[in-house]
């Protein structure tokens, strides 16, 4: 193979990026490659791998309508039928990241709503360049119209008719432009007002609120974050996740985050709710302390009300349960 013998339709450096962005973007293909955005809720799919044995981890998530997923290396499980690697819940591990994402994208924000703002400036002088050349085209279109017709011989009927309308064609069309252009200039150059503009700095400084709206969806989030993070290497010591992100450009990041512990979930009861069933607990039976948690609007782990029961053992099972703070 030559290189640059003949002209390409794309540059070698393109065909090699593309070569690259469809052996990363191919799932299950390699080693090494990411693979595409996939459905799911799990923001880091892809990305992390095993510092204990150097294998991917892979998201799963528990039923078909679950969002929550756990990342876990089962590398040398399925492959060779040893133990599992690694595994821990991803909604700690996606928050950390994303906090440090929107920290790294944090002064981009801002200079993404002054170049807004500049833009919105550019546009109107842009669009009057623009009608100006598309004038001054249509002006020498007229022009060279008329010049056809006048050397026309006179008798020659048919050709001096077409030629005529053609040149009458011309002159509608400047006269169509050099009507956009008047009505462009008699409006005023659209500008933000302070108000708007105030908003729009603001919401580029608070990118943590767009990155929380209800309209950036997880695909969104998983291309953003793609587009910063290389790879991120994950470990577990002592029920602590310790991941090293490494950032497009060769920069690196320690991150810690807690490893919640065996049976400790995001559903758990508040303290306080708990220590008030250990208080009336001394005081009075369960299927009243049921009704004193409803009356005082406590809810259960899950945002629940207690549910009154004539069932004594049913209702003594609730509050039990409130108790262990895994309600």
């Amino acid at each position: 193979m030559i290189k640059d013998h003949h002209e390409g339709y794309i540059t070698w450096a393109e065909f090699e990026r593309n070569q690259r962005l469809i052996t990363d973007n191919a799932n299950g293909k390699s080693f090494m490659s990411r693979g595409s955005v996939r459905r799911g809720e799990g923001l880091l799919a892809g990305l992390l791998r095993c510092g204990h044995c150097g294998r991917k981890l892979h998201v799963a998530y528990n039923g078909t309508h679950s969002t929550v997923g756990r990342y876990h290396c089962r590398g040398s499980q399925i492959n060779h039928g040893g133990d599992p690697c690694i595994s821990f819940g991803r909604l700690r591990a996606d928050r950390a990241i994303s906090a440090e994402v929107i920290a790294r994208l944090q002064p981009l924000g801002v200079q993404a709503a002054v170049a807004v703002m500049e833009a919105r400036g550019r546009e109107h002088a842009d669009k009057l360049r623009q009608l100006e050349l598309t004038l001054e085209q249509a002006r020498y279109e007229a022009t060279r119209a008329r010049r056809r017709y006048e050397a026309v011989d006179p008798d020659n009927r048919l050709v001096a008719g077409e030629l005529e309308r053609r040149w009458n064609e011309r002159l509608v069309a400047v006269r169509e432009l050099e009507g956009e252009r008047e009505t462009l200039l008699a409006t005023p150059e659209m500008t933000l007002s302070d108000i708007d503009r105030d908003r729009l700095l603001a919401l580029g400084a608070d990118l943590e609120r767009a990155w929380e709206s209800p309209g950036a969806t997880a695909a969104t989030r998983k291309r953003i974050i793609r587009s910063l993070i290389h790879e991120i290497v994950v470990c577990i010591r002592d029920e602590v996740l310790d991941l090293i992100v490494h950032w497009h450009g060769g920069d690196h990041t320690a991150l810690q985050v807690r490893k919640n512990r065996t049976g400790e979930h995001r559903w758990s009861t508040a303290a306080d709710v708990v220590d008030l069933v250990r208080v009336l607990a001394r005081q009075m039976p369960d299927s009243t302390i049921a009704a004193v948690l409803n009356r005082a609007s406590k809810s259960t782990g899950r945002g629940n009300c207690v549910q009154i029961t004539n069932d004594p053992q049913r209702a003594t099972g609730i509050v039990l349960a409130m108790r262990s703070g895994k309600s």
